[in-house]
């Protein structure tokens, strides 16, 4: 079923719909300005690539472009490929107006907002103390605080008697550069050059076949790149503040087949759980691939675990990033699948500690967790240890003995390692009503923390099934507690934190799939039910498609044999699928939705399949008993199968809901203790369950998320007007009686820009006669006369009289330097000469 928002907003929560926000009109008068790099509100490091698009008949050298002012017009050139682009470089860490205009003065402008290279551009608040490697890298001192360096450039080849990528001297190039040819049929020197770099406080790297002899141009690339990118997504979990190495990007398959291949330390999860952070590193290194190296075709991404959760919320919270990915080992995101590693941690803590008496037989133990064996939980929490990520004393990545760790008792007020408080731009502090005695003496609360096991019935399934025992299930649920804000057990359940609930979800951070539908998704499944990654977590995501989207079409699932890994074979199909399908909507030039061609375009071999060592099975009643996923913690406990249920809505305890099970009064008094406030009703949404938001800055405070809207887009400009004084006379020619002089003049508009408030001033001699007269409407071609007299008629000698039209330059014209006339003239005995 889908759910619908019923819940009113939440104060400090700002998430509206994004399709109520007004559509931007474009320009219309034939030009246009497109910003290629990104965004042009998201603009990062002062520089955009930009293209205008030129009415017909507009010449390009007539063409003049300025940046607030800045003349920036010898940026730009018909390039290469045909297009009147140009690299923009100095753009202020503000808003930038960027102005291009034909001969006659129209033209079209766009507000372009730059941020620093360091970031924050969208994900707001950046945590400290942020601890740069730059030195260790070999890099020298960072620049400044956000840990920035130059980039370096280093050049790799393979040989003609090797398959291994070894260093390249453009300096002295060695004589047995093998060639490779690419996707595109390019034949090209197997040479790779490697840029590595920080933006964001991360390190990025960036490889792509690369010539060192030849030019490259971001309007005109080498034939080396086949203008797609293989993005990798690191797995685990951690709120590190430690700069980090990014993920290897020498993978020589698919760069000798012209792919590029990227990454980011901040795109491994094991380096930053953020996924905010993430998906705004994904967006500042594509800007800048596309300002080196040129325009993208399409982004693939892969990764395993925790890159499996990175690829899935930012696909779906910040949608045209990645175009196509490819999940391993997989969650559908970070917040519902944490539920279950601390889950686990009770559970362990309740079979070993608490009740070891009446849970001997292992299987029970499976099952009442939702697995077939307890080994599940053991894993993450004795083996990973991801239970730990709600610990705030973790180390944050390091050690927990530095002084600027979080101790409750020897350093209250250190950097706190949970991944909410990581994210404190996203959660936001909590509510005063909420704080504890540390938060009290503080006088501030730490981060909001959504979960909840309150009214969990743990082990339900087990329980109605017959798995265990009613009275196994009555003090499990009486006895196994919950966590404190600081990671302590507790004897009674977790409430958790409303407003943290509706962030999780008006934000994006549960991952409701509601624009998952826009990317081809195949899912690589190593079959696994033992240990933390299990089969059913590819199957979940599945759920939430289907409720989000009304089909999953988009969704396929490779599962083999080998535990949590497919085999190369089956990577290597995937990955060609994936790059024909995407390669297939690229070329749809229907005006259909995304999310439609997506669908249609959908290769033949891209289906649900299982593989028995190399033989591809594509029955999935096969499958299925060949490969049986189970469930988890929360879906054990009655919880459903989208398994994104944060805090559920409660209802009170009744014996009907357990039949045929039944409790003697004794054990029903014991689970009324222990559900003291109800349990879970899961026929009802969530608590504060609402849809998510896309394109969501955390740039206005702590916890507040705001939709960003639409895309900025170029506005029009008018033709721009001339003014002039085209005549300026003086009569009459005698004097009688003392009468004055009058001053004629033409006003004229000598371009096609109308213009408003056109101010005139006479003078004579330098001074002014009167205030300044004025013109209401000067079309474009049209003239206007006006008149002022000059009383000083008994002045013999020579004058002058001057008319100046705009003498303020409050308008904008074509010429400025055609605004005034003069006339002289001389009285001599009453008569004019």
């Amino acid at each position: 079923m889908k759910r619908s928002a019923l819940l009113p907003a939440i104060v400090a929560l700002v998430i509206a719909a994004v399709a109520d926000a007004p559509r931007l009109a474009r320009a219309a008068n034939g030009f246009d300005i497109k910003v290629l790099s990104n965004r042009a509100d998201l603009i990062s490091g002062g520089d955009a690539l930009v293209e205008i698009v030129l009415p017909a008949g507009v010449d390009p050298t007539s063409v003049r472009v300025d940046v607030d002012g800045r003349d920036v017009t010898a940026a730009f050139a018909v390039r290469p490929n045909g297009r009147y682009m140009g690299l923009i470089t100095a753009l202020a860490e503000r808003s930038n107006v960027l102005t291009a205009r034909g001969p006659d003065g129209a033209g079209a402008s766009i507000t372009i907002t730059s941020h620093p290279i360091g970031g924050p551009v969208f994900a707001g608040f950046q945590v400290q103390p942020w601890i740069c490697n730059t030195v260790a890298n070999g890099f020298g001192p960072p620049l400044d605080a956000q840990c920035n360096v130059p980039p370096k450039y280093e050049f790799f080849y393979r040989s003609t008697s090797s398959s291994s990528l070894q260093a390249y001297n453009p300096g002295n190039p060695p004589s047995d550069v093998s060639t490779t040819t690419t996707d595109q049929g390019r034949t090209v020197p197997f040479i790779v050059r490697r840029e590595t770099g920080v933006l964001d406080r991360g390190w990025y790297a960036i490889a792509v076949l690369f010539d060192p002899t030849q030019p490259w141009e971001p309007w005109n690339p080498q034939a080396g790149w086949n203008g797609k990118i293989s993005w990798t997504f690191g797995g685990s979990s951690t709120s590190d503040h430690y700069q980090r190495n990014p993920p290897d990007v020498l993978n020589a398959e698919r760069l000798g087949a012209g792919f590029m291949v990227a990454a980011s330390s901040l795109n491994t999860h094991g380096q930053n759980n953020n996924d905010v952070v993430s998906s705004e590193t994904v967006m500042m290194l594509k800007e800048r691939i596309i300002e080196q190296y040129g325009e993208i075709r399409y982004v693939i991404g892969d990764g395993c675990s925790g890159g499996s959760i990175l690829q899935h919320l930012l696909a779906n919270a910040y949608p045209g990033l990645i175009d196509g990915i490819q999940p391993s080992c997989s969650y559908a995101d970070s917040r519902t699948t944490g539920l279950e590693s601390v889950d686990c941690s009770l559970f362990l803590r309740y079979f070993r500690n608490t009740s070891p008496h009446l849970w001997p037989i292992e299987t029970q133990r499976g099952a009442a967790t939702g697995h077939p064996s307890e080994s599940t939980c053991i894993a993450w929490v004795d083996v990973f240890a991801f239970d730990q990520t709600a610990n705030p004393s973790n180390g944050c990545g390091g050690s927990a003995s530095e002084p600027w760790v979080y101790h409750a008792d020897t350093n209250p007020e250190g950097e706190r390692c949970t991944s909410v408080d990581y994210a404190i731009a996203v959660w936001g502090r909590r509510d005063p009503d909420l704080w504890g005695p540390i938060e009290q003496q503080l006088g501030r609360g730490f981060g909001r923390n959504p979960y909840s096991n309150e009214g969990v019935q743990y082990g339900l399934h087990a329980l109605i099934s017959g798995e265990i025992l009613p009275e196994q299930f009555v003090d499990l649920n009486e006895k196994i507690g919950g966590r404190d804000i600081d990671y302590n057990w507790i004897p009674q359940r977790t409430s958790g934190d409303r407003t943290a609930s509706a962030i999780a979800y008006g934000t994006g951070r549960v991952n409701d799939a509601s624009r998952l539908d826009r990317v081809p998704i195949i899912d690589l499944r190593g079959h696994d039910n033992e240990e933390i990654h299990t089969d059913v977590n590819s199957y979940i995501m599945r759920q939430r498609l289907l409720e989000a989207n009304g089909h999953a079409d988009n969704h396929v699932i490779f599962i083999s044999q080998a535990p949590l890994v497919v085999l190369p074979s089956v990577a290597a199909e995937a990955f060609g699928l994936m790059d024909q399908w995407l390669a297939n909507i690229e070329a749809d030039t229907s005006n259909d939705p995304r999310e439609v061609k997506v669908v249609r375009n959908k290769p033949a071999g891209a289906v649900d399949s299982c593989y028995i060592g190399t033989e591809k099975v594509t029955d999935q009643s096969k499958c299925r008993l060949l490969f049986p996923y189970f469930g988890t913690t929360r879906i054990a406990a009655g919880g459903p199968m989208v398994n994104d249920v944060m805090k559920c809505e409660l209802k009170p305890l009744n014996r009907l809901d357990y039949l045929p099970v039944t409790f003697t009064d004794e054990q029903w008094r014991r689970l009324q203790t222990g559900f003291p406030t109800g349990v879970c009703d899961f026929n009802r949404p969530p608590v504060n369950d609402r849809p998510s938001a896309e394109w969501v800055t955390f740039m206005d405070g702590l916890g507040v998320g705001r939709p960003l809207g639409p895309p900025p887009v170029a506005t029009a400009i008018a033709p721009l007007p001339d003014l002039t004084v085209t005549s300026v006379t003086v009569s009459p020619t005698k004097l009688t009686g003392g009468d004055p002089l009058t001053f004629t003049a033409v006003i004229s508009n000598i371009a096609a820009g109308a213009a408003s408030n056109v101010a005139v001033r006479f003078l004579v001699d330098g001074t002014p006669l009167g205030a300044d007269q004025v013109i209401g409407d000067l079309a474009g071609g049209a003239s206007r006369t006006l008149t002022a007299q000059w009383a000083g008629t008994a002045q013999n000698g020579p004058h002058t009289v001057e008319v100046r039209v705009d003498p303020a330059n409050r308008i904008a014209e074509l010429n400025e330097a055609n605004n005034s006339r003069t006339k002289t003239f001389a009285i001599q005995g009453g008569k004019i000469q």
